[in-house]
């Protein structure tokens, strides 16, 4: 059983007892989030109930286990005979979370 969840602007498939890393949720470590933007949801038995946009009354919920910074993304500009080079770096803030129950 999985479900297609949406966060962030991004869309995740996640089962139960996935960990996955989103982007951050700005919770403490050990609370429990509930995502009800659910896009789609399979049944035990493999049946796909896909939402127009949303499934209704699904949700998945979830514990946050924490926060982190992703690696650093070097982000370089260069014009080529014009002396002109930029360089610029970027750390994501992500939150870790843990996949519980899939409710739908």
């Amino acid at each position: 059983m999985y479900a297609i969840i949406t966060t962030g602007g991004k869309q995740y498939k996640v089962q139960t007892g996935d960990i996955i890393e989103v982007e951050k949720l700005g919770l403490e470590a050990g609370s429990e989030v509930t995502f009800d933007q659910v896009l789609a949801i399979s049944s035990a038995d493999g049946k796909l109930n896909i939402g127009t946009p949303m499934v209704e009354g699904a949700k998945v919920s979830a514990k946050v286990l924490d926060e982190f910074r992703a690696k650093k993304i070097v982000v370089f500009k260069m014009k080529r005979r014009k002396s002109y080079r930029r360089t610029q770096g970027h750390r994501q803030t992500l939150t870790r979370i843990e996949i519980g129950a899939i409710q739908g």
